[in-house]
């Protein structure tokens, strides 16, 4: 009897044993779970969220966007012989070909009169990043205008650097910096300094040249072109002006091109004209 006790003991033991068993490695499996998946969120927690699209979604409507009658008749003067209708026609501009209105649009005027012709342009691209886990729209748009920037041969702004109190003045070694000593004023009956003397030419105006702008947009140049002179052909001006605003770049060009040679269009009055256009179409993108 005690025999046949053991025996139907013996295999519930067993049973038990197994099961105790497997119960373990389930737990383990469990454990191993957890782990991983605490190493996997970890991991997942530690990357950068993707940037925020750039500020503007879409693009104005290049014609309009400039379309300032006062500032476009001072740089398109008024062709004669036109009629009001014609005339409209004139400011109204002619838009760009585009694809996607939403990424490249732009608009161009021309005006002639006998004494010269003048040509503008106005462009808006709007840059997007495909990628924004490694770069916004705004960077994008930000290496977009620094490859503009160096194709104009303009040197990337840095912060300025300014004299100490002690530097040498170049001009005079032996001082230090500080006011220019004073000149003697003029004889009695000589010209002044910078007055051509009776019968000369006047001096030709002064370029003002290429160069980094402020107080356009978030950062801005100027490039100034004047064509070379020649025996029978005019000179012609080009003035281009590009600017960003976050992730939109804008580029104006405006040509001034005289009909006879010999007359040289101004530097500053060109330049004038295209950067207070320009600064209308910073405005207008704001608004």
């Amino acid at each position: 009897m005690q025999r046949k006790a053991v025996r139907r003991v013996l295999p519930g033991i067993a049973m038990l044993t197994a099961l105790a068993a497997g119960a373990a490695g389930l737990t383990g499996c469990t454990g191993g779970s957890d782990g991983a998946g605490t190493s996997d969120s970890k991991a997942g927690g530690g990357a950068a969220a993707p940037a925020q699209p750039g500020k503007y979604r879409s693009l104005p409507a290049p014609c309009r966007a400039a379309a300032d009658s006062k500032k476009l008749k001072a740089m398109l003067p008024e062709p004669e012989g036109l009629t009001p209708e014609q005339l409209d026609q004139v400011y109204a501009g002619v838009a760009d070909s585009s694809y996607d209105g939403d990424r490249h649009v732009g608009c161009r005027w021309s005006a002639q009169t006998p004494e010269e012709t003048r040509l503008l342009s106005v462009g808006f691209e709007r840059v997007v990043s495909y990628d924004r886990a490694t770069a916004s729209d705004d960077d994008k748009a930000k290496q977009v205008y620094v490859r503009l920037l160096t194709d104009a041969h303009l040197p990337f702004p840095g912060p300025a650097t300014t004299p100490g109190p002690g530097a040498a003045n170049p001009a005079n070694p032996g001082n230090p910096a500080g006011p220019a000593a004073s000149t003697p004023p003029p004889a009695s009956g000589a010209p002044a300094a910078g007055t051509p003397a009776p019968g000369t030419s006047p001096s030709p105006q002064p370029e003002l040249g290429s160069r980094v702008l402020e107080g356009l947009g978030t950062e801005a140049f100027i490039d100034d072109k004047l064509s070379p002179a020649g025996a029978t052909a005019a000179q012609s001006r080009t003035v281009r002006i590009v600017f960003r605003t976050s992730n939109v770049i804008v580029k104006l060009e405006y040509s001034v091109q005289p009909a006879l040679p010999g007359t040289v269009p101004s530097s500053a009055e060109t330049q004038d004209r295209a950067r207070q256009l320009a600064l209308a179409l910073a405005e207008r993108l704001n608004e």
